[in-house]
């Protein structure tokens, strides 16, 4: 027993240190400075919201794909440094309730709950569903609701939302959530550039509604896979 409680805690050494570099040595000089997210980042183990098999990668800056029903394709994870600006860009405040599209296996809802008031984590792939929800019952993070369905139908049952955050690259169908946003909410997505003819650039935009009109702003050029829920009709690709 005594090995095992030195085993652990150095594994959780180890973590610690993990999760310090990757926030001084990625986030801090992609100029994310919001200090309540970059506290959250280092609270949070990505490792223990991975795969056996990718959480030695839990703290590199690489996007990571994540495998979830047979038959469809991977998931790819946002890098952190992505992922941690395009949350600074949504302004999260602790009253908001949150949105968080394609959660994947848990952690940006996870990252969220710290922040928010309320997070609502949609998935539509069911090992990836179950994997968000086994990940986040495990931590206790009651303030996250995880639930299953379509993605581009967002989840009229639980709005209006002050952020929408849409964890990949958008071509269309995503406007239609901005009727589930309050006055003054938020939409975060990576939007993929059209003109790109390898389909790897876009930029992190947020939306943002006032006065029942939508408008966005751009906040950093980013690349991420276009999600197929939110893929341009007609677009094919490969598995």
């Amino acid at each position: 027993m005594q090995d095992m409680s030195i085993q652990d805690a150095s594994s959780a050494d180890f973590s610690s240190h993990s999760r310090r570099t990757m926030v001084d040595c990625q986030i801090r000089t992609f100029d994310v400075t919001d200090q309540a997210l970059l506290a959250r980042l280092l609270e949070v183990p990505r490792e223990q919201f991975l795969p056996a098999d990718l959480a030695p990668l839990a703290y590199s800056d690489a996007a990571l794909r994540v495998k979830g029903e047979p038959g469809e394709k991977p998931r790819t994870l946002l890098p952190p440094l992505v992922l941690a600006r395009l949350i600074q860009g949504a302004g999260v405040r602790s009253g908001d309730k949150v949105l968080d599209i394609a959660s994947g296996t848990g952690y940006s809802a996870a990252l969220f709950a710290g922040l928010a008031g309320a997070v609502v984590a949609l998935e539509s792939d069911r090992v990836l569903f179950e994997m968000t929800r086994a990940n986040l019952d495990r931590f206790g993070l009651e303030r996250v609701r995880a639930i299953m369905a379509p993605l581009a139908e967002g989840a009229p049952k639980e709005a209006p939302f002050d952020i929408i955050f849409i964890n990949g690259a958008v071509e269309a169908n995503f406007k239609s959530l901005f009727a589930q946003l309050k006055e003054g909410g938020r939409l975060l997505a990576v939007l993929r550039l059209p003109e790109d003819p390898a389909g790897g650039a876009g930029k992190a935009i947020c939306y943002e509604k006032v006065a029942g009109e939508t408008g966005y702003r751009v906040l950093f050029s980013a690349s991420a896979p276009v999600l197929d829920a939110f893929r341009a009709a007609g677009e094919f690709t490969f598995a």
